[in-house]
């Protein structure tokens, strides 16, 4: 039962993350034969204010 973890800023539309979920699915039963029903993927968006990159927050 493979599960995948994206953490990624918020801001993408809902068909964003379901062209997402859709294909990083049929990346992973094309790579390792897993059944498409037995993939997960969980999508932690971060805000901004919580985000730092090069010592300086995002927001």
């Amino acid at each position: 039962m493979p599960i995948i973890t994206v953490k990624m800023l918020e801001g993408r539309t809902d068909e964003q993350k379901e062209q997402m979920i859709k294909k990083m699915t049929d990346v992973m039963v094309e790579t390792t034969g897993a059944r498409a029903e037995a993939v997960s993927i969980v999508i932690e968006e971060m805000n901004k204010a919580n985000y730092g990159v090069a010592g300086k927050r995002l927001s």
